[in-house]
């Protein structure tokens, strides 16, 4: 029988917070009534304009079904579509104002708890919890961008 993957309190709470984010969609979803896709559409378009197709890359879905959720999304006023300069063929997808406190006003008691939490430690702390997080990123990212996450024939403790 194959050795056990050691567990510790930083992988309990990595699980917890992967587990618990998970919730946060759907939670949000429902507050809001947009579907979990709409959702990180949002989040994405938060952080930049991109076209249907480009969405349809990070949502994970077809071409049409991110021309739907743009579609949901621009009757409900939370983005527009605008022309790329410089391009005349293709149209970029915008968050409004109305779009973003949508997602902002759910969002905000979260942010400064964890603001707060973050300024309890010191910058050198913060530093190792940075890399920590950014490695434990790239580890779920080994799934979500379908690597193979099986490193060896061992199950992880639960």
């Amino acid at each position: 029988m194959p050795e056990r993957w050691k567990d510790s309190g930083s992988l309990r709470a990595v699980r917890e917070i992967t587990r618990i984010g998970a919730r946060l969609h759907h939670v949000l979803s429902r507050r809001t009534g947009l579907s979990t896709t709409d959702l990180t559409a949002l989040e994405l378009l938060s952080r930049e304009m991109m076209g249907p197709a480009e969405m349809a890359r990070h949502l994970d879905v077809s071409t049409a079904a991110a021309t739907g959720v743009v579609d949901r999304l621009e009757a409900r006023g939370h983005v527009e579509r605008r022309p790329i300069p410089g391009d005349r063929r293709r149209t970029g997808v915008h968050i409004t104002d109305a779009g973003r406190r949508e997602a902002w006003v759910h969002l905000t008691p979260m942010f400064a708890a964890l603001q707060a939490n973050d300024a309890q430690f010191t910058e050198a702390e913060r530093a190792v919890v940075e890399r920590y997080l950014t490695g434990a990123v790239a580890a779920i990212n080994t799934v979500v961008e379908g690597e193979n996450a099986k490193i060896s024939g061992d199950e992880p403790a639960s």
